[in-house]
Formats: structure tokens, sequence, C-alpha cells
């Protein structure tokens, strides 16, 4: 055999056995045990997290001496939770270390002992002590206001000194405890993360001159590290983030302004990761959605589908294009009336297109009767229909019903136009205007220009009362 063989054979089974060994650490396990007795009996789980999903790791059966083991490997790392039948649960740090737990009952840490675990020591200490800081601090804050608002006790400087150096000793306390966690630990990036995603809301309601400094440090959170991902934290990273620009106490523009910011920084950090660019896009839109931010819905859409270096599911892509091509300004599709058409409960045999409506604007509703929300908004707009029709507005209502008598019986009071091919999402105004929930509402002018996409009938009805004066 030649010398080259053989150098080459040593490579092959050095980068074998190197894989081989990764491949162990991966899958190396560390063991949970715990001893309860009041679960004797009881099936008890480790649950871990994955982006904005929960997995259960491991689970048994807890013995009559309430004793359990439970395993996790190295692709768990991160923060999980024992979970108990009774639905009780405590958090545990998986990072590469056997615990030992001895207590009563699970949804109260103070009766648990932790044995053994740097890691889940270093965690229950920072939970208590925090805790009180946090406690005291609130204390503080509550006599700082008093001293300085009211004026039986604006005069006493030395008092107001006083409890400023206070609060100041105790955030110190609790910035060196994090500062003297070692660089290397999971702790080290945890608890600083926690402790900024639970600030969000008390931030924005009690230390509005922190806001800044909040907002920036979400904003360098890095969404693509996977320690974000396995922590619990990335659902309440996203929303407190956003949370607070919303509630920042600025105009609307300026706070679209400072979202369009934070978007941008986000999608640039995930832009590397399709799937966790899909799934937190996907999040993001939603929760746009749910809080009626349509602008940065629209803006989050075209940024992230002028993205050349990703793919994107179908679905997502789908909810991102209804707003690049259905925004408002843009033309939006004619539809035919096909299927059955219905006008106060009659059927149209003539059939015809949204465009030969002769009316200055035209309001268009995509449900159905199994949507509740779609029922709700559609006995709001009843009795505001002559009103609307009086000022050259017309409802057409799209519906996604697949049942031709329910379709009938719920349209059959509607004085407007109805339509429906029982074709659900594959209809071909759902495909032409990028629908994907119920209800979805469009208001087109004359020329089927789109002019706003309401929320809600009240939203429509609000924006006739300040745009139209016939």
């Amino acid at each position: 055999m030649s010398y080259i063989n053989i150098k080459n054979g040593l490579i092959l089974l050095t980068l074998l056995s190197l894989c081989f060994l990764l491949s162990l650490k991966a899958f190396a396990k560390h063991a949970v045990r715990g001893t309860f007795p009041s679960l004797a009996g009881q099936q008890v789980r480790l649950v871990g997290f994955n982006g904005f999903n929960s997995y259960t790791i491991d689970s048994t059966r807890v013995s009559d001496q309430g004793l359990f083991e439970l395993k996790y490997t190295d692709k768990d790392q991160g923060m999980g939770y024992l979970s108990a039948e009774n639905n009780k649960s405590y958090f545990v740090a998986l990072t590469n270390e056997s615990i030992q737990l001895k207590g009563e009952i699970l949804s109260k840490p103070e009766s648990v002992s932790i044995l053994s675990g740097k890691e889940n020591k270093l965690f229950e200490q920072y939970a208590v002590e925090h805790s009180k800081r946090e406690q005291a601090l609130s204390a503080w804050t509550y006599l700082q206001n008093l001293y300085l608002t009211d004026s039986l006790f604006s005069q006493q400087k030395t008092s107001q000194q006083a409890i400023e150096a206070e609060m100041r000793r105790i955030k110190q306390e609790d910035y060196n405890f994090l500062a003297n966690l070692n660089s290397e630990s999971y702790m080290a990036w945890y608890l600083p993360t926690r402790k900024l995603v639970s600030s969000a809301s008390k931030i924005a309601k009690y230390q509005p001159k922190e806001i800044p400094s909040t907002i920036a440090a979400f904003r360098k959170l890095d969404y693509s590290d996977n320690r974000l991902y396995k922590s619990g934290l990335l659902i309440d990273a996203i929303d407190g983030h956003f949370w607070l620009l919303n509630n920042m106490g600025q105009s609307r523009d300026i706070v679209l302004e400072e979202m369009i910011k934070s978007i941008d920084l986000l999608i640039e950090s995930l832009v590397a990761d399709e799937t966790k660019l899909n799934e937190i896009t996907k999040f993001l839109f939603n929760l746009f959605e749910r809080h009626s931010l349509f602008e940065a819905s629209e803006y989050l859409s075209v940024k992230v589908l002028t993205q050349n270096s990703c793919t994107l599911n179908d679905d997502l892509s789908r909810k991102l294009e209804s707003y690049r091509a259905m925004k408002e300004g843009n033309t939006a599709p004619d539809i035919d009336f096909s299927g059955d058409v219905l006008k106060g409960g009659s059927i149209i045999e003539t059939q015809s297109r949204l465009s030969d409506i002769k009316a200055d604007y035209k309001l268009v509703i995509f449900g159905a009767s199994w949507c509740p929300k779609c029922v709700e908004e559609l006995h709001h707009l009843l009795p505001l229909y002559n009103k609307w029709q009086s000022k050259s507005i017309e409802v057409v209502f799209v519906s996604l019903d697949t049942d031709q008598s329910l379709f009938k019986d719920f349209s059959s009071r509607f004085p407007f136009i109805s339509m429906c091919d029982y074709k659900k999402w594959d209809s071909y105004p759902v495909l032409d205007y990028y629908v994907f929930a119920t209800p979805t509402i469009f208001l087109l002018d004359k020329n089927q220009k789109i002019i706003l996409r309401p929320n809600s009938v009240n939203q429509m009805d609000a924006w006739i009362d300040y745009n139209i004066v016939q």
C-alpha cells in the first residue's frame, strides 16, 4: 500500500472518529433527578422549548417513594420545565449538567431545594433575590414620586437624595450579580435576557425615561441565536419589543418609524436562517394583524418579499403578498359575480361584475356564516347600510361558505349583493385579493383603487364620518 493511500486512510479515520465523537456529544445524556413524595404514582414530564413551540424531552412515572429520573441531551440545551399530571410546573436550566431536586410542590419554587446543578442554583438565587429587589424598588419608586410631587414632602431634599441613593444601590446590586457571572455560562446570557423581556410593561408604565434604552436593548437581541429559541423567551421577546414601541407615548408616525427600524434589524439578523425567518416573520405578521398595526404589516411584507437570499413557504408568502399586491393605492382586481348571487334574499339572474356597480365607493367584505367575527361585523353593518348608501357607498359580500343552504339563509337579510361560488379558499375573488383570513375588508373608490383596509365596521363608519360630508 502506498504512503499516500495510508495517509488518506488515516485522515478518513480521523474524520470518522471526530464525527462519531461529535455525534456522541450531541446525544450525551444528562439527568434531572427528583424526590417529591407528593407526586408518588404520577406521570412527570421534562418539557423543552423550540422557538414558539414546546416538546416533551422525557417522561416517567414517579415511584411510590416519590423518586424520578428524566434524561436530556445536549441538543435540548436551554430552559425547560418539569410538569406533573396536575399541570403544575417547575422551571429548570438544561445546561449540560445533572440536576438533583428535592421538594413538595412543583408550582411552589420556595418548597423546592436544588441539591446539585450549579447553573440551576444560580437561576434560583437570582430569581429569589431579583424578586425582592424589584419589590423594594417599587416601594422606593412610590416614595420617590410622593416626595417629588406632594407639597407635604417636596421640600425634604435630604430624604429625596437618600431615596435616590438607595434605588441606585439596589440597581447596582442587581447589575453586579449579573456582571459577575461566568461569561461562558448559559445563565450569563439567559438572566439578563429574561430581565429585559419581563421589563417592557413596567418600564412603559412606571419608568418612561428608560424606554429608549430598553428599545435599544431589544434591538441588540440576535433573533437567530439558538439560545433564544431554546429559552422559552422568544414569544415574550417579540411581544415585549413591539408592545413597548406601540406604547412609547409618541405620535403614530414616529411609532411606525421606530417599528420599521426594529423590523429591519430583526429581518437582517434572520436572512441566513430560512426556517427561523419563516417562523418569526409569520408570528410577527400575525402580531401586527391582531393589534391592527396594518402599516407595520405592509412594511414587513414588502421587506421580506424583496429579500433575494431567502425562500418563504407558500402559506407565509401568500399572507405577505396580500399586503404587497393589495396595499392602499393599488387597483383591486375586478370580481365576476358567479355562483349564487343574492340581494335582499332574492337571486339575481343577470350576471355582472364589481366594476358594473355605480357608486363612488365600494366596500368588499370577505367572510362566511361559519366565521363568528364575520357574523358580528355584518350584524353591526346592517343598521349603518342606509346611511352609507346615502353617501354613495355600496357593499358587496363575498362568501367563503361551502354549504348552499347556509349561505342563502345567512345572506337572505342582506340588502346588498352577496355572492358565493362554494369554493371557499379556492374561490377566484379570494385568490385574486390574497385573502387569508375572515373577515377581510377593502374599501375601493369608483375606479377600484384601494382606499382603506378597515379592520372593522366601526373603523369604516368612523372613516366615513370623517372623510365624506354630504
